[in-house]
């Protein structure tokens, strides 16, 4: 693996997902992999998880790791090239990309999508830049349309707490008081795909996913006839796509409850955190017997860690 920036990166999936397993049940035991060596963790945007995740699966195979909030700490990278640098940016991404190679032996970026200029964010312009100009592999901790790191531990919850081997997993829109990107839910359908799962999205008219991402998914506008017979229902908000960035206050009435999982088959409620309590879900659900959240979030150290140690060299 040279890169970690979507699912295209991996090659075998199941032998990504049962290294993530042993992974998890001996975690301590790759330090090897890592001694000497430090990740660089970059973030233009906030972090929870996926900062804390990652920096714990680095220091469990041995890697040093320095953290910087680009937004805050850095100087303004720009990104054309032939470019006049007489403005605001005191930095070009090739500079700062190639020096911060030589500090490090995998660097992390995180950057969001600006939900202005769908051309812009599609083509994922920071990140395949610094890419470019980077001498060491690049993992992504969420980029403008993809979120790998977060689909790869969902993936892993799925499989732990299957009861099926086909089983229906259900992606639901579901409201939100502002804008977000659509960067977990392409990149959970684009694993969902993957697999022989039973995969439908629910979302109201005019918030489907890009095409690239759902193409032979079946895409529900009525949440009660996707959410039948599901055995996992995974919900969170998106923007549009076609009328790019636009979201409503309407549509509330797609938030989960303990009655829209009735209509499940027992199913075990995800979402990728943070979550907006009874707006998104309501309570019940959220600290129900079902809820596997918390599950989720502590797969997160594991598939870093097993992407780290891909991206390191290992073999299995």
């Amino acid at each position: 693996m040279k890169n970690f920036i979507s699912l295209n990166d991996v090659n075998y999936l199941d032998q990504l997902k049962n290294l993530a397993l042993h992974v998890k049940q001996n975690p301590f035991a790759y330090k090897k992999y890592g001694k000497n060596k430090t990740l660089g963790l970059l973030f233009f945007n906030p972090s929870l998880r996926t900062r804390l995740s990652t920096q714990k699966a680095a220091f469990n195979i041995g890697m040093n790791v320095m953290v910087m909030n680009i937004d805050k700490d850095g100087w303004a990278l720009e990104m054309e090239d032939g470019t006049v640098m007489n403005q605001g940016k005191q930095e070009h991404i090739k500079e700062a990309a190639a020096v911060i190679s030589q500090y490090c032996d995998v660097i992390g970026v995180r950057t969001f999508a600006g939900l202005t200029n769908k051309e812009e964010d599609y083509s994922e312009t920071f990140l395949n830049k610094f890419m470019k100009h980077s001498l060491v592999p690049v993992v992504s901790l969420e980029s403008a349309t993809l979120h790998p790191l977060q689909s790869f531990a969902d993936y892993l919850t799925i499989e732990e707490h299957k009861k099926t081997n086909k089983p229906k997993v259900v992606l639901t829109w579901a409201p939100h008081p502002k804008a977000l990107p659509q960067a977990v839910p392409n990149s959970f359908a684009q694993w969902m795909r993957a697999t022989d799962y039973e995969f439908v999205i629910a979302n109201p008219k005019g918030f489907d996913l890009s095409e690239k991402f759902t193409e032979n998914v079946t895409v529900y506008h009525n949440q009660d006839e996707a959410l039948k017979n599901a055995d996992f229902v995974y919900a969170k908000n998106w923007s549009a796509y076609d009328t790019y960035g636009k979201t409503t206050a309407q549509f509330k009435h797609w938030k989960i409850t303990s009655e829209k999982m009735q209509l499940s088959n027992q199913a075990k409620f995800m979402h990728c955190l943070p979550i907006r309590r009874n707006v998104v879900v309501a309570d019940s659900v959220l600290d129900g017997d079902s809820s596997l959240v918390i599950q989720q979030a502590n797969n997160r150290t594991f598939a870093a860690q097993t992407v780290l140690l891909k991206l390191l060299g290992y073999e299995n």
